[in-house]
């Protein structure tokens, strides 16, 4: 064993974190690590940032990386990824995160929150030992859809489409959707179609299963995208969202039967979202487990 830990870099590591997280995926109810949708999705994002990024640190042995403790989008949050074989680098990568992950506040102490999944009591225990504080919100429920028979795709109303974005990717419409989805106030910024650009390109992301629905005068008012891993035969869900002037109409329902639907056609077998919103267990999901925030404050 040649142990090694250094910082992350994206153009030498990404690809073989995503190998990684592949390789540690275990189908059924649990899985370790993120799916590796979720680290694409990351890395395709408008607001990632290398240099936040290369804060994190990276284990490899002999060559070959075998752990990575790191953040999303931004400071002050830490998710842990390491083969089943390497559990006990866990300490050591919590203590990276404690010295180079946290982010510093505006009154001048620093803060860092730390992800595990529910079912894994030695990340857990280390976390409690060292100071850190489960939190009982803004948790992620990963809920799986175990897809043995194709669901059934409700009705639209009269006048109303379903259409993949490989029929219709008019980008101005894509990203005017989910600006009012979330519900961001006015009109979307003029930088907005190139971060859809962005983050179509990114290599799992299909636009053959990402669903909108389309109203009688041809705007898009509801969204789902989807992501298929063909050599793990899951697809992920991420995002989901609806205008807020056509809600409560099953919209959005629709659009992600459809979708699941598409995913079947293409081989999948588990469609994976990181919710336990109704939406989704109307549509088949099941909750299967949890990750916890853990927080810590260093003054």
């Amino acid at each position: 064993m040649r142990l090694k830990k250094r910082f992350y870099r994206r153009e030498r590591d990404y690809e073989r974190v995503y190998q990684l997280l592949v390789e540690t995926y275990k189908p059924g109810d649990r899985f370790r690590n993120w799916l590796p949708s979720r680290w694409e999705y990351m890395h395709f994002h408008s607001d990632y940032k290398d240099e936040h990024a290369e804060n994190s640190g990276i284990w490899e042995d002999s060559g070959k990386i075998v752990a990575v403790v790191h953040n999303e989008l931004d400071l002050g949050e830490a998710f842990f990824t390491v083969h089943p074989d390497y559990e006990f680098l866990k300490p050591e990568m919590l203590d990276h995160a404690e010295h180079y992950l946290t982010k510093l506040l505006d009154d001048g102490t620093r803060k860092l929150t730390v992800y595990g999944n529910d079912f894994d009591e030695d990340l857990s225990s280390l976390f409690s030992k060292k100071a850190f504080i489960k939190q009982e919100k803004h948790l992620y429920y990963y809920t799986i859809c175990l897809i043995k028979e194709s669901p059934i795709v409700g009705e639209l109303p009269e006048g109303f489409k379903l259409k993949s974005l490989a029929e219709d990717n008019d980008l101005v419409k894509v990203d005017r959707v989910q600006w009012r989805g979330f519900n961001h106030e006015g009109e979307s910024p003029e930088e907005g179609v190139a971060e859809r650009e962005l983050m179509q390109s990114a290599p799992n992301f299909r636009k053959d299963l990402t669903v909108v629905v389309e109203e009688p005068n041809g705007e898009f008012v509801s969204y789902v995208g989807m992501w298929l891993m063909d050599e793990l035969r899951v697809g992920y869900v991420e995002p989901v969202c609806t205008d807020p002037d056509y809600r409560r109409m099953g919209l959005g329902k629709i659009a992600v039967q459809e979708s699941i639907c598409r995913c079947m056609e293409a081989g999948a077998e588990t469609v994976v979202v990181e919710s336990s919103l109704p939406i989704y267990l109307s549509c088949g999901f099941q909750p299967k487990f949890v990750r916890y925030p853990w927080v810590k404050s260093f003054s």
